[in-house]
């Protein structure tokens, strides 16, 4: 009787019914109706993924007088040769030919790396059968980092094409470290399938010599970035910023919580903010390279305040990801359970690095796309 008191509310035109089966349909129709409406908002997604992998000293084989790379050579210590070079470049090209493939077969549109010595180790990578056919282009700088390593932006030209690119400087402080060079910030401002986005990416001073006295030089990179933002956000005021690298700090160090004023917590991001997707993963012991017995999450992927509107034209942040496979796990030895790397001392272990590799997956909206 209720019921029926409701339907007479609800719709005036059941007076005209009198049957129970014309009732039934009614019925019928009012509880189906909710669920057609909730299918017909369901929205289909472009996917994309934004990655970072520090490749751990990818030298070649040649000796460059004029950086630290002597260890690297068939006459150093590591008896660095041909084979070595090429096992590891097949190696890091299929761990990159797999990153994030479970969610976009095209893998990362865009990956940031560390520790390169120059482009000729990255037209190498690129051009492995394993990742041949995503046709990867390279946007790279030698800087004077006094071990001849450099970051680069590897990019699937399908996704993103660079309009202007440059490396920063990063004056280290005095004291902070003993090597007077360190490795530039690259910043490269890109078409992004539709949408102008920012890059930026890092490999921040080490903690050799202790974290505290090394500290400052990671704050002075961190600075970098901040100031290179501010500097775009003059005439792009919603400037979308991807700040990317090896930190060698944790989202809860000084240099990204303080100088970044990175925030955690997606609520706590305001306009001109900055969110690290890694925070919270960190404070549950989740990290991406074993350092003092313990867990670190050097390796990170941050982005600034537009790209957390899920209501917009644009790619939005969806998820963080640590690349983390079994096959990238070492399994004996001291480093059980940590990356497998390339080295164990002077011997070569045949891993891929001593870092895990990250991504983000980056959605938008679309007319034919995968539903998330």
């Amino acid at each position: 009787m209720i019921i029926l008191q409701i339907l007479h509310f609800l719709v005036p035109q059941l007076y005209f019914y009198s049957s129970i089966d014309h009732m039934k349909k009614i019925i019928f129709l009012l509880i189906l109706s909710p669920l057609l409406t909730f299918s017909q908002q369901k929205v289909s997604y472009k996917v994309a993924i934004v990655g970072f992998y520090n490749l751990e000293n990818l030298y070649d084989t040649i000796d460059n007088p004029k950086v630290n790379d002597d260890e690297f050579t068939p006459q150093g210590p590591r008896n660095y040769n041909s084979k070595i070079y090429w096992n590891k470049i097949d190696k890091l090209a299929s761990v990159i030919a797999q990153m994030g493939t479970d969610v976009s077969p095209d893998g990362p549109a865009i990956l940031g790396v560390a520790e390169i010595e120059n482009d000729t180790v990255l037209t190498d990578l690129v051009r492995q059968s394993s990742i041949k056919s995503r046709n990867y282009k390279i946007v790279h700088y030698d800087s004077k980092d006094f071990r001849g390593l450099d970051v680069a932006l590897l990019y699937n030209p399908k996704y993103f094409t660079p309009l202007e690119s440059k490396a920063l400087y990063v004056a280290l402080p005095s004291g902070s470290k003993d090597a007077y060079y360190t490795r530039d910030v690259l910043w490269v401002k890109g078409n992004f399938d539709g949408e102008i986005i920012h890059v930026l990416v890092n490999h921040w001073p080490s903690r050799v010599g202790g974290e505290e006295r090394s500290a400052p030089g990671r704050a002075a990179a961190a600075a970098v970035c901040k100031a290179q933002m501010a500097k775009v956000a003059e005439t792009e005021p919603n400037a979308k910023f991807v700040i990317m690298g090896d930190l060698n700090d944790d989202p809860v160090s000084p240099s990204i919580a303080k100088v970044l004023n990175a925030k955690g917590k997606i609520e706590d991001v305001k306009q001109g903010g900055i969110f690290n997707p890694w925070t919270s993963l960190y404070k549950k012991g989740i990290g991406t390279l074993g350092y003092q017995d313990a867990w670190s999450l050097f390796d990170q992927i941050m982005i600034t305040y537009p790209w957390l509107n899920k209501d917009q034209s644009g790619y939005s942040f969806y998820k963080q990801y640590i690349f983390n496979k079994e096959f990238l796990v070492e399994n004996v030895g001291r480093y059980k359970g940590y990356p497998m790397r390339t080295w164990d001392g002077m011997s070569y272990r045949g891993g891929y690095s001593d870092h895990f590799p990250t991504y983000l997956m980056i959605i938008k909206k679309t007319n034919q796309g995968k539903r998330i």
